[in-house]
C-alpha cells in the first residue's frame, strides 16, 4: 500500500484551509485518511501551519511519501531536514548529539530570517497604511484651506458690497453735506 502526505480541502468557496493528512494514495483527496498530521492556511499572511512533528517524522521515516505542497510544508517546518539528519545518525555518519546541534542552529538561523521577512511584510504594510492616511489628511486640509478661502473671500466681497453702498449713499446725499458746510459757515 503506497502511503501519501497530502493536503485535503476544507473550508469554503474562495476560503480554502486544508488538513494536512497521511492517507493512501488510492482514496480520493477529500476521502478516507490514516492520521491527520495538521492544518496549513494560505490565506493568512503569513501562511499558518500547524503541525504535529514528530508523527510527521514518524510517517517520512517509515515511508510515507509528501507530495510537492506538503514536501515544502514540511521543510518550512524543519521535517525534512530532522529526516535528513535521522537517516545520517541511523547510517552511522554522525552521532545523535550533533544531529540536534545541528538541527537547533538551523532552527535558529530560519527563525530569525522568517521573523526579519514578517517584519518586512508588516512594514510594507504600515508604510502603505501610513501614506494613504498622510493622503487623506493633506486632502482634508486641502479642503479646509480651500473652505477658508472661500469664507475669505465671501467676507471680502460683502465688505466690498458694503463699502460701495456707503459711497452710493454719500453721492445720493451730496445736499446734505453741503449744507452742513454752509451751515457752518
Amino acid at each position: 500500500m503506497a502511503v501519501k502526505i497530502r493536503l485535503a480541502k476544507r473550508g469554503r468557496k474562495k476560503a480554502p484551509l486544508y488538513d494536512i493528512v497521511v492517507a493512501d494514495a488510492r482514496s480520493p483527496r477529500d476521502g478516507k485518511f490514516i492520521e491527520k498530521l495538521g492544518q496549513y492556511n494560505p490565506q493568512s499572511t503569513p501562511a499558518g501551519i500547524t503541525l504535529k512533528d514528530d508523527r510527521a517524522l514518524y510517517w517520512l521515516m517509515v515511508g510515507a511519501e509528501p507530495t510537492d505542497t506538503t514536501r515544502k510544508i514540511l521543510s518550512v517546518k524543519g521535517i525534512m531536514f530532522k529526516k535528513h539528519l535521522q537517516v545520517g545518525v541511523d547510517k552511522g555518519a554522525i552521532t545523535q548529539e550533533v544531529a540536534d546541534a545541528r538541527f537547533e542552529s538551523w532552527s535558529k538561523d530560519k527563525q530569525e530570517k522568517r521573523e526579519s521577512r514578517i517584519a518586512k511584510l508588516t512594514q510594507g504594510k504600515d508604510a502603505v497604511k501610513q501614506a494613504a492616511l498622510e493622503a487623506e489628511r493633506k486632502k482634508r486640509a486641502d479642503m479646509e484651506a480651500a473652505k477658508q478661502k472661500a469664507i475669505a473671500d465671501a467676507e471680502a466681497a460683502a465688505k466690498a458690497e458694503e463699502a460701495t453702498a456707503s459711497e452710493e449713499a454719500t453721492e445720493e446725499n451730496p445736499a446734505a453735506e453741503t449744507t452742513e458746510e454752509s451751515t457752518e459757515a
